[in-house]
C-alpha cells in the first residue's frame, strides 16, 4: 500500500507540474508572438520594472538554442504529463526509460538554474510566467530523482536506495530548501520584497 500510495502521489506531482509548467510555457510563448508582430505590443506580464517578462523574452538569453525558450517548455513539460497518466494507468517502464527520463529532467533544472541566475545577475528582472516554470521544475527534479533511485532505475547499491527511499519522504524539504535560496538570492541582488510592499 505504501508503494502504490507513492506512486500515486508521484504521478499526481508529475501530471501537475507538467499541466502548469506547459501552460506557463504557452502564455509566455503567446506574449512572444504577440511582441513580434507588433512591436509596441506591452505583455500582459510586465507589472513594473523588477517584475517584467518583456526584457527576458527581448534578450539573448531568451532565444538561447536560437529559438524561443518557451518553445522548449511546451514540448518537454509534455513528458511529465505523459509519465504521470501512464503511472495512473498502470503503466511500467524500463530501467532505460526511467534513466532517460530523469536526464531530460536533470537538463531542465540545470537549465533554470541559468536562467535564475541570468534573471537575477544579468538582466535584473523577475519574470512571472518564468518564475512559475522555475516553482514546478525544482519539485519535478528532486522527486524524480529520488523516486527513480529509490525504485532501483539507477545503477545505486542496495545501501544508497534505501537511503533514497528515506529521502524521498522528506523531497518536499529539499524544495522549500531551494525556493528559499533562489528568494534569497533574488532579495538580495534585486530587493523584490520592498518592490512587492510598493505595489500593495
Amino acid at each position: 500500500m505504501i508503494r502504490t500510495r507513492r506512486s500515486l502521489g508521484f504521478a499526481l506531482l508529475t501530471i501537475v507540474a507538467g499541466v502548469v509548467g506547459w501552460f506557463a510555457s504557452f502564455e509566455l510563448l503567446n506574449e512572444r508572438i504577440k511582441t513580434l508582430i507588433d512591436p509596441t505590443y506591452t505583455p500582459m506580464c510586465d507589472f513594473s520594472v523588477l517584475v517584467s517578462c518583456g526584457p527576458n523574452m527581448a534578450s539573448a538569453q531568451g532565444s538561447t538554442f536560437g529559438f524561443p525558450n518557451p518553445i522548449l517548455g511546451v514540448t518537454m513539460f509534455v513528458a511529465p504529463l505523459v509519465v504521470g497518466v501512464s503511472i495512473l494507468a498502470g503503466a511500467q517502464f524500463a530501467h532505460w526509460f526511467w534513466r532517460l527520463y530523469l536526464l531530460g529532467v536533470t537538463f531542465a533544472i540545470s537549465f533554470v538554474i541559468w536562467l535564475i541566475s541570468t534573471s537575477v545577475y544579468v538582466l535584473g528582472t523577475l519574470c512571472p510566467w518564468c518564475m512559475v516554470v522555475w516553482v514546478v521544475t525544482i519539485p519535478l527534479f528532486w522527486y524524480t530523482l529520488l523516486y527513480t533511485a529509490k525504485e532501483g532505475h539507477l545503477w545505486l547499491p542496495e545501501g544508497a536506495r534505501k537511503k533514497a527511499e528515506t529521502l524521498y519522504s522528506w523531497s518536499w524539504v529539499l524544495v522549500l530548501a531551494s525556493y528559499l535560496t533562489v528568494a534569497v538570492i533574488a532579495q538580495v541582488t534585486l530587493d523584490w520584497v520592498t518592490e512587492l510592499i510598493r505595489a500593495f
